[in-house]
């Protein structure tokens, strides 16, 4: 079992793993929670430090802080199922969180309101307004159906250069229309599985699919006739 530990603190942190040298802020870590619930899901090592260095937890009132971040601070709150590892005599904490079909989970930001987090790399961000209403109509069980008008194909032709990208504020400028409107349309868009979103601290990026870009390269009318036929 000590491979196994060690060989996830070589890992480093990242998209599905953090490591916590301590828990005494049950919020803090509701955040952790809630990101990998909204994203891909994870694990917190609690007793190792950022560098990887092995301190163990210090008492069992840690756990009963992680309980409380993942039922009391996380709405809804986020199941995760715990493991203990004794690693030169010392005690880690393993707690694994798994991909949620709920989301969005919100947990308290510093100041106090309940917000949704998703996992970018090894950081917890906010998640945007549009992620949000994604996550909202992925619930529905109706499908998305919109034509192709004159702002989606302009945005698909700006999108379709080799590593383009785009803000919501960019795309409103560059079609002319409202910021609600391009909202919609970005959201439809992430729904169907043409567009990406990368959040990041400066803000949300959309960008086209790999695969729908290959599709577009290869016949300029297959996105559209995607679309339509959805």
């Amino acid at each position: 079992m000590n491979s196994y530990l060690k060989s996830l603190i070589a890992e480093g942190e990242h998209v599905q793993q953090d490591f916590k040298f301590a828990i005494n802020d049950s919020k803090k870590i509701a955040r952790s929670l809630a990101a990998f619930a909204n994203t891909e899901g994870g694990r917190l090592l609690v007793g190792v430090k950022d560098n990887g260095r092995i301190a163990g937890v210090s008492s069992d009132e840690e756990f009963y802080m992680i309980e409380a971040a993942a039922t009391r601070y996380c709405r809804p709150p986020v199941p995760f199922e715990p493991h203990e590892h004794q690693i030169e005599g010392k005690t880690v904490v393993e707690i694994i969180v798994p991909k949620s079909e709920q989301k969005p989970h919100k947990a308290p930001s510093r100041d106090g309101k309940y917000k949704a987090y998703v996992r970018v790399e090894d950081q917890n961000l906010l998640a945007n307004r549009i992620m949000l209403k994604v996550w909202l109509r992925e619930k529905k069980s109706t499908g998305t159906f919109f034509q192709l008008k004159e702002p989606e194909q302009i945005l698909l032709t700006f999108l379709n250069h080799k590593d383009q990208h785009i803000t919501h504020s960019k795309f409103t400028k560059i079609a002319g229309i409202s910021r609600k409107k391009a909202e919609k349309i970005l959201v439809n868009l992430i729904v169907i599985g043409i567009l990406g979103i990368k959040l990041t601290e400066n803000g949300a990026f959309y960008f086209l699919r790999e695969e729908s870009q290959e599709e577009e390269t290869q016949n300029s009318r297959q996105i559209p006739e995607r679309i339509k036929s959805l």
